[in-house]
């Protein structure tokens, strides 16, 4: 037997397209549409998440002065190219 996480239950508003869509997704994946939804939603939030996160990181950067100037950069990012290319991973 396989020891599920615990749950919550929330109502949310979706199209009709979108709730078709859904069951026609859940029909073909032998899952279900609460199942998929979750899943969804799990993955947006995680997704967002990580973009606030970085966001706040950018922030703290600028406000601490850990930058590095615009054509150091992409003198280095020129660099890194450059050596992608001339290997043959590029």
């Amino acid at each position: 037997m396989t020891e599920t996480a615990p749950t919550s239950t929330m109502t949310i508003r979706v199209t009709p397209e979108t709730k078709a869509q859904l069951g026609r997704l859940a029909q073909a994946t032998k899952r279900s549409r609460a199942f998929l939804a979750g899943e969804a939603v799990a993955h947006y939030v995680a997704r967002e998440v990580a973009i606030v996160e970085g966001i706040k990181r950018g922030l703290n950067d600028i406000n601490t002065g850990n930058l590095v100037p615009n054509d150091i950069a992409m003198e280095e990012l020129s660099a890194v190219i450059t050596d992608i290319s001339a290997s043959g991973r590029g």
